[in-house]
């Protein structure tokens, strides 16, 4: 513990960000780091706990506590050898991560705890820009051949530990580029997709096959890829949008955030769309259906567009401005969050339901909509309208899409409709199938994609091998 009075002598102080009215101007980044003296104050905070929560609060179980030490007496590189011992990829849950394990920090029962993600961010930015991380090709091949199907954070994951272990790892993407929704669903200004880019390149030289616009199930037969191969993993995500059916949902102007989310990351790479009809924000009154982190994405987006309003409504309750930490820490708490995009101009509204949507002359003109209950249902003499030239569903995602692979290979679905795989050995239905990330455990967090992709790719190295050496 590198200041045991770190925690009475230094106050908290977390990145900023750049003002808004400069950051809507453009889609990079916009977040000011703290600097190395400042980040390492930061360190200096951590308590060194007997029992430190921040280690169970975080998916991937980094070693928080650790590489705050390091950081505190300014062994960077170590601190980075310690971090990427349990994370493959710290710059982007350093960016994207809502930070679970700063709400099991100890000094958040006085809401003021370890800026943990700051300090993560700093580690890996500083070790990129020294050039301490480089391709870790493995020493021999073990000439087992492995298909990891999704290029998401759990599917790259799983790859890069997969060839570190020796095995060839072939990745097939139904995209262009490798990244899943952290390059197609992410906006650029959380996070900029070079660095998706320089982890791919380094994942290429330790022996990973990237197969770009591989749909698998529809342009590639998905069983005749379990016969090619000696193990196959499914991290096809969970891109099955949950849909609005009330009256009106087929006007023109209402969209699912994943149809209008792409389209402009794709603009800022100069990629290719994949359709001639753009969704646009400019000049329009917007409302977003969903309070979580996609339909914050779609806020950001249409500020940057021009949108002339934007609206945000949510079905739940409007949750309470703090929690009781004597009932919910170490737990992830419920209570009201502020993001970014929020920020920038938007108007939320709470314990809203659409009952219909109005149209003119075929396009969407307004929301009827009405108080929603505690049971969800709209509360009589309760009705508004709200004006809308444009709609985007943003109310989260039910399970991997069905139709293509999954129904091809036939493996057994949960009752929620994700891929059936317990967390033991990851194995689906089928023989050499196994199964991570979104699309076996639902709709979730880049932190715990990483962890499933790790801990994937040991139970095929185990199968493969019947032993392993990869962390679990």
């Amino acid at each position: 513990m590198g200041k045991i009075t770190g925690f009475l002598e230094i106050d908290r102080q977390d990145r900023k960000y750049a003002p808004a009215a400069d950051r809507i101007l453009h889609y990079n980044e916009f977040v000011i780091p703290l600097g190395d003296e400042g980040t390492k104050k930061q360190a200096a905070r951590c308590m060194n706990c007997g029992i430190p929560y921040c280690h169970t609060g975080c998916p991937v179980n980094n070693q928080i506590p650790d590489w705050n030490d390091l950081v505190y007496n300014d062994m960077w590189e170590e601190a980075s050898r310690n971090l990427h011992s349990t994370n493959n990829f710290p710059e982007f849950t350093g960016r994207v991560c809502p930070a679970p394990c700063e709400a099991s920090c100890t000094l958040n029962i006085e809401e003021v705890p370890v800026t943990i993600k700051t300090i993560e961010c700093a580690i890996v930015d500083k070790a990129w820009e020294k050039g301490w991380i480089k391709p870790l090709p493995p020493p021999e091949k073990t000439g087992k051949k492995v298909a990891v199907v999704g290029s998401g954070p759990s599917g790259l994951a799983a790859a890069q530990q997969l060839a570190r272990a020796g095995h060839s790892v072939h990745v097939f993407e139904k995209n262009a580029k490798a990244g899943g929704l952290l390059r197609y669903g992410i906006p650029d200004f959380k996070m900029e997709k070079h660095l998706i880019d320089r982890r791919v390149a380094q994942m290429e030289k330790e022996g990973v096959v990237f197969h770009y616009g591989a749909h698998i199930g529809v342009t590639q037969d998905a069983k005749q890829l379990v016969d090619s191969f000696d193990a196959v993993l499914i991290c096809a995500g969970s891109e099955k949008s949950r849909d609005l059916p009330v009256p009106g949902h087929d006007l023109d102007g209402i969209h699912f955030a994943m149809d209008f989310l792409p389209q402009q990351n794709r603009r800022v790479s100069k990629e290719s769309p994949l359709d001639n009809k753009p969704i646009l924000a400019q000049g329009k009154h917007v409302v977003v259906i969903g309070g979580g982190d996609t339909g914050s994405d779609c806020i950001g987006t249409s500020v940057r567009q021009g949108a002339l309003s934007v609206t945000q409504i949510e079905i739940m309750p409007r949750p309470p401005e703090k929690e009781n930490k004597a009932l919910t820490w170490p737990n992830w708490p419920m209570k009201l969050r502020t993001s970014s995009s929020q920020q920038e101009g938007a108007e939320r509204d709470f314990a809203v339901t659409t009952n219909a949507f109005r149209g003119q002359d075929g396009r969407v003109v307004a929301l009827q909509c009405a108080r929603a209950g505690s049971d969800f249902k709209p509360i009589p003499g309760t009705e508004f309208e709200l004006k809308a030239d444009l709609v985007l569903l943003a109310m989260g995602f039910m399970h991997p899409v069905h139709e293509g692979m999954v129904k091809n290979l036939g493996v057994k679905l949960d009752p929620r409709g994700n891929v059936e795989a317990n967390l033991k050995d990851y194995k689906a239905s089928l023989d050499k199938v196994f199964a991570a990330g979104d699309a076996r455990r639902g709709q979730s967090l880049v932190v715990w994609a990483i962890r499933e992709g790790r801990q994937a790719a040991r139970a095929i190295d185990e199968y493969l091998m019947s032993t392993t050496v990869l962390p679990r």
